[in-house]
């Protein structure tokens, strides 16, 4: 606990710091309601600017969008936690976890297939490449129950005109209210862009390192706890795994007797060169802007990657073991699967229209190779992709329009296949955006569902064929009334799962999904109502299930209080429908299919809160699990349950230099 003091109270120093900065810098927007999104002020010379301004934005690979940062207090899971609502884990913050609106995997060639942690982890898809007229740092801090803590650090800056970096760190560490349901995750991040003097030449760097230590309890061992007043205190129930090994906690490392091990590394870097026409423009009197607009860019991408995803349990129960994996364990059971991947990608885009980075045509290929390590093998495999893609985002940002493939030729994802189409239009303010889609991949099921093997054991399966999806998406967004509706309609052909706790199947015959997904706002001043709703019917007797419904609901008074204190409080009600929620296999790290235990939770989840802004600094207090004071706790699968009565307060500070 000393670290941690040190750490707040180092917190609160720089808190004052920087307060007193941003008092004198101008932040748009920054003392609206608090359930809005605030907007970093917009340096429109990007070259003469007040002291005290600051221009924040930031790209994503392959996007030419360009997106600021939202200093909202109005959710928690997103802004905060950075877990969507609709999420469930195994019960504890940064256990297992997946999306209750079922999102497939839509992405040929080749998948390991741990992805039970995704949600906490970075990859390139998401890096930020940033530009910013000065420093900007953020410092987050929460504390909850049972010794619950995130920290968050993120920095960018400007070293030049021409070259930024950013870098981003995340801790998850929580003790859980269960045996062995420690989680204890370091998640890192750097990216940088450096653009030569004539802007020709262009690079990016996206480097992240996920380190995640997730405790697998393998669930309590009967429901029937959870309601003997004997076991009040919920470590004492028995659980599946480690039940008897002793766990030692500490915020920068402890012991974890049964845990999901991953590490996962990740480094890319991009370089363009353009050709094509600059011109020199006059701000003023003194100053002139080079502006330099391509028409033919040669494009290298390098990326490496390097994944170790591993379970051991020191200390492992015969019965679990026996009658889930049908082995009789030694003193310990450890899996591995380790993948290195190199590829090497060779794209060339031209752009039709001068000045006009979203309307451009991109073709490539790209070579990858692939080793997997295992606790008894090795293997070795390449592949050879095409792809191109056409793009047209109008410069008055009416129209979006755009069209991309992938196809692997060769390798050991020969077949594989990717295409996406969408045509997006921004009809007027009022009537908002509507966007058309459709999306068919065609791949490869991960490597997970066809090979595994651990200190006890090993199974293939040869006889799967290549999974089929196809997704239609209708959507429409209308922020002036405050709303997005979209609807899916997938169709499934040999479609694969995990039939028991260690063996897969597939199903061959086709099947569909129909969702549709509505979030609101209504507002009868100084009270909101945030609606976000889903709605989910299989067709077929495929072997998936998901909830018919799923909806939060936040009742909240927002209101801009004195002269700087935007504040949010109210209630969160989050229910879902009953439904066979997947069950969870520790050793393989993988949600299987289960029909035989329906979860229905007579109660929605219940949390209280009281989110508040003052100039730079936010703040999020919630008493969560109140239902739990009603009726019993809720399930998240099968021998799952969630928390009992928790209370958080989250800190989040945000300055210049």
């Amino acid at each position: 606990m000393r670290q941690i003091f040190i750490f707040i109270a180092l917190l609160l120093l720089c808190g004052n710091q920087l307060v007193a900065q941003f008092n004198s810098g101008r932040i748009n927007n920054m003392g609206g309601g608090g359930g809005g999104t605030s907007k970093m002020q917009r340096d429109t010379s990007k070259h003469e600017h007040e002291p005290d301004t600051l221009t924040l934005t930031y790209r994503i690979l392959g996007e030419p969008t360009d997106y600021k940062l939202d200093s909202s207090v109005a959710d928690f899971q997103t802004n905060y936690l950075k877990v969507p609502s609709s999420y469930t884990t195994l019960g504890n913050t940064g256990s297992a976890a997946y999306n209750m609106i079922y999102t497939p995997r839509m992405k040929p060639g080749f998948d390991a297939g741990f992805h039970a942690y995704d949600v906490y982890s970075n990859s390139h898809k998401d890096a930020r490449f940033y530009y910013t007229t000065r420093p900007y740092t953020e410092l987050q801090y929460l504390v909850g129950s049972k010794q619950e803590q995130v920290i968050g650090l993120s920095h960018t800056q400007n070293r030049t005109e021409r070259f930024n970096f950013a870098f981003d760190y995340r801790k998850i560490n929580a003790p859980g209210y269960f045996r062995s349901q420690n989680t204890n995750h370091d998640i890192y991040r750097f990216t940088a862009r450096y653009q030569s003097k004539n802007k020709r030449a262009n690079t990016y760097l996206s480097f992240y390192y996920n380190k995640i230590n997730g405790g697998e309890n393998g669930g309590i061992r009967s429901d029937t706890f959870m309601s003997n007043s004997t076991y009040k205190q919920r470590k004492t129930i028995p659980v599946n795994l480690g039940n008897d090994a002793s766990t030692t906690y500490a915020f920068f490392g402890g012991s974890i007797p049964v845990k999901s091990n991953y590490r996962e590394t990740g480094f890319l870097i991009q370089q363009q060169y353009d050709w094509g026409r600059g011109d020199s423009i006059h701000v003023n009197d003194t100053t002139d802007y080079y502006k330099y607009n391509p028409i033919f860019r040669v494009q290298y991408t390098f990326n490496y990657q390097n994944n170790n995803y591993e379970f051991l349990d020191s200390s492992p129960d015969t019965t679990f073991y026996s009658s889930h994996y049908n082995f009789l364990p030694g003193d310990t059971v450890s899996a591995k699967h380790q993948w290195k991947m190199i590829s090497n990608d060779l794209s060339l885009i031209q752009f039709p229209v001068l000045g006009n980075l979203g309307h451009f045509i991109n073709i490539g290929a790209r070579f990858e190779s692939l080793t997997g390590t295992f606790l008894d093998a090795d293997i070795n495999f390449t592949n050879l992709a095409v792809h191109g893609e056409y793009r047209n985002k109008t410069r008055n940002q009416k129209w979006d329009f755009s069209a991309r493939g992938e196809f692997y030729v060769v390798g050991q994802n020969i077949g594989d296949y990717g295409f996406y189409g969408m045509l997006k239009r921004h009809i007027n303010d009022f009537l908002g955006d509507v966007r058309l889609s459709v999306s068919n991949v065609n791949k490869e099921p991960s490597y997970v569902f066809k090979y595994f093997n651990s200190t006890n054991d090993a199974w293939y399966n040869t006889s799967l064929s290549k999974e089929n999806i196809t997704q239609l998406q209708f959507a429409t967004e209308n922020k002036k009334l405050d709303y997005t509706l979209t609807a899916n309609y997938f169709l499934f052909t040999n479609y694969t799962y995990f039939k028991d706790y260690y063996h897969s199947d597939q199903y061959n015959s086709l099947f569909n999904l129909l969702q549709i997904t509505f979030s609101k706002k209504f507002t009868i001043k100084p009270f909101n109502w945030y609606v976000d709703i889903a709605f989910q019917q299989l067709h077929g007797n495929g072997p998936l299930n998901v909830p018919t419904f799923w909806t939060r609901n936040r009742f909240a008074f927002e209101k801009r209080l004195y002269t700087n204190l935007n504040l949010m409080t109210g209630i969160e009600l989050r229910y879902n429908t009953g439904y066979y929620a997947d069950d969870y296999s520790p050793l393989t790290g993988q949600f299987i299919y289960q029909n035989a235990a329906k979860i229905s939770n007579s109660l929605p989840d219940i949390a209280a809160f009281a989110n508040f802004r003052i100039k730079s600094f936010s703040a999020y207090v919630r008493a969560e699990n109140l239902n739990t004071f009603f009726g019993d706790n809720n399930y998240a699968g099968p021998l799952y349950p969630y928390n009992n009565f928790a209370f958080r307060v989250g800190l989040r500070w945000w300055f210049i230099n």
